[in-house]
């Protein structure tokens, strides 16, 4: 517990930080307001789609498996997805994003470090698809003024986090890249700063690394890699429909393509490792709607925290069905990532 302190402590300063700054100055009485006058039907249609993502990061995942396995079984896919973003939510840290390669591994059968590497192309790919969408709304924005009503200011702010996104995202993709296509020097150079740590752990990090290595193959198949980018496209384009179905519900109208910023802030918000992206979304997700889409402050905490608890509620509900029925508590599972973390 006592290594773990200054890390919780650090993410729940962080939470607390964020969380200040969404509800600084709410009226809360018209928050609920705005909360009572949702479109009913549109409201309870985000409960369903709110599971779609699994479903289509599940597709897009087989790409990568394939060159691991053959037929890894869709169902498969999609609980490891609930079971990891379940995680996520209820614990800090994200560990879910280790947790989902650890699920699929152990069900199919596949090698830990290669389920790993799957993961760590899938957020690099997150990353770029949804920088490359920023950029076509950056373009356009000057092209059709009158349709992208948005400040200069908040330009300037969307640049700057697509700069550092496409900077981070490119930095991690050249890392991987680098450790696919010069395997031998990454390991030596690995097994040199690891020397001073006993053998048995030595060869475990190792072989991990070997296993880690093998998941990023697909770099080596043009057509998997081109189904890939695809299927990234398919992921964060429902994603932000998605988000523009919660608009609608809340009488916000405003062209599909506006939302794109709107779903680019609230993932920064989102990477925040605090315990289900409490503060980090709903900061990042308020100042996406009041200064992008000129949403009233009080209006946009209501969506807010709507769209949130939906998330976390329905995705936490379908990743308790999963684990329940395969005789398997959160905590045990939450072990089992933290078993594997070097």
């Amino acid at each position: 517990m006592k290594k773990h302190l200054p890390k919780i402590l650090i993410i729940a300063v962080l939470t607390a930080v964020f969380a200040y700054f969404f509800a600084r100055s709410a009226k809360w009485a018209d928050v609920l307001k705005y909360i009572e006058g949702v479109n009913l039907p549109l409201f309870l249609l985000l409960f369903p789609f709110a599971t779609v993502h699994f479903f289509t990061r599940g597709l897009r995942w087989r790409y990568l498996l394939i060159h691991e396995k053959k037929g890894v079984r869709f169902s498969n896919m999609v609980a490891a997805n609930a079971v990891g973003f379940t995680v996520t939510f209820v614990f800090p840290g994200r560990l879910g994003e280790l947790i989902k390669p650890l699920y699929l591994a152990r069900k199919e059968g596949i090698r830990k470090g290669f389920a790993i590497g799957t993961v760590v192309v899938e957020r690099i790919f997150d990353m770029f698809t949804m920088c490359f969408l920023l950029g076509l709304f950056l373009l356009a924005g000057p092209l059709f003024p009158g349709l992208f009503d948005v400040a200069p200011d908040a330009y300037g702010r969307l640049r700057f986090w697509g700069i550092v996104g496409v900077a981070f995202a490119l930095a991690l993709l050249l890392l991987i890249a680098a450790l696919y296509f010069f395997r031998e020097k990454a390991v030596g150079a690995i097994g040199f700063l690891v020397r001073p740590l006993p053998e048995r752990i030595r060869r475990s990090i190792i072989g991990l690394l070997h296993e880690f290595i093998d998941g990023l193959k697909f770099f080596h198949s043009p057509g998997n890699f081109v189904m890939y980018t695809l299927l990234s496209f398919v992921v964060w384009l429902a994603i932000i429909f998605y988000y523009w179905l919660m608009m609608f519900a809340f009488h916000v109208r405003v062209p599909y393509f506006l939302v794109v910023p709107y779903v680019f802030l609230t993932m920064i918000g989102a990477s925040i490792p605090t315990p289900g992206m409490a503060g980090g979304f709903d900061y990042f997700s308020k100042i996406g709607l009041t200064s992008l889409l000129h949403v009233n402050a009080d209006l946009a905490v209501g969506m807010t925290l709507v769209i949130h608890a939906i998330q976390v509620l329905v995705t936490c509900v379908v990743g308790y069905v999963i684990l329940c029925r395969e005789g398997l508590s959160l905590f045990q599972i939450k072990k089992m990532g933290e078993s594997e973390e070097l």
